[in-house]
């Protein structure tokens, strides 16, 4: 997925756990690790906004792109295209 999530950074950086951000975001513990681990399909601006405003930072610090060339370059990525005719 090209959309990476940071949170794990950002908890280091602001010496928090898992379970105190859940508590204040108002989310279980279960559906950030969903969103931490880069297993979700979406999150709403709601929960955006609360995660920005308890970590005190930007969007942009807690989610970036990375572009497809940089997803080819690990072995998952690089063994996908190689079998494939045109």
């Amino acid at each position: 997925m090209p959309i990476t999530v940071d949170i794990d950074v950002m908890l280091a950086r602001r010496k928090m756990s898992v379970g105190e951000l859940a508590d204040r975001v108002g989310i279980t513990p279960a559906n950030l690790a969903v969103l931490k681990n880069g297993r979700a399909k979406a999150v709403r601006f709601t929960t955006l906004a609360a995660l920005c405003e308890v970590l005190e930072c930007q969007p942009g610090d807690l989610l970036r792109w990375e572009t497809d060339d940089e997803s080819v370059t690990s072995p998952a990525g690089a063994d996908s295209g190689a079998s494939g005719t045109s």
